[in-house]
Parts: C-alpha cells; structure tokens; sequence
C-alpha cells in the first residue's frame, strides 16, 4: 500500500509557475513509477507526466512538453511537477498516482487544485 498527498496548488497568473508536491508513505517508492494527472471540469482525467522509479524515463503530455518537468527524490519519498509557463488551460485538480509501471496507476492521492486565472 502506497498513500500520496498532493500539495503545492494554488492559484497563478498566466505565465507564472508553481511547483507541485507528492508525499508518499507506506510501500517502498523506489519500486514505483509514479505520475502526474489532472483533470478539468467536465473533462476525463488525463495524463501530465510520468517517471520510472529508477527516473531514467519521463514521458509527458504533448500539451506540457518544455514547459513542465516531473522528478523525484526516492530518500525524500517525493515527486514533484514543476510547472512554468502556465496557462488558463492548465487548469484543473492534479492528481499524483503510483503504480508498478508508466502507465499503470495503481495509487492515487486526493488531488491539489492549480487554477491559472489574471
């Protein structure tokens, strides 16, 4: 078992950046891969970025590519999603998963809420 929590959301102007935050406790996180989700209003959840446990390998949202950057620190059992030139369209509750590869969310946290908004 693998518990998550979000935090670092919040609200930014457009252009700004905001750095998420992913805590996990319980299993060993190492063993993980773990991601980044986020979901808008009256849209399906979809992917952000993901990044193997041993974090040779991120893939991204082609929405997010060179503006947003998923990493990790195993000894701190963190992963983060710094996020720079955000926009209106970057809105919504970002969710942080872990699961047994890339694309295979097997946790999930609560979600932090990100709104980008002049």
């Amino acid at each position: 078992q693998v518990q998550l929590v979000e935090s670092g959301g919040g609200l930014v102007q457009p252009g700004g950046s905001l750095r998420l935050s992913c805590a996990a406790s319980g299993s060993i996180l190492s063993l993980y891969a773990m991601g980044w989700y986020r979901q808008a209003p009256g849209k399906q959840r979809e992917l952000v970025a993901v990044i193997s446990s041993s974090a040779r390998t991120t893939k991204y949202a082609d929405s997010v590519k060179d503006r947003f950057t998923i990493s990790r620190d195993n000894a701190k059992r963190t992963a983060y999603l710094q996020m720079n030139t955000l926009k209106p369209e970057d809105t919504a509750v970002y969710y942080c998963s872990a699961g047994p590869s890339l694309l295979v969310a097997a946790y999930w946290g609560r979600g932090t809420q990100v709104t980008v908004s002049s």
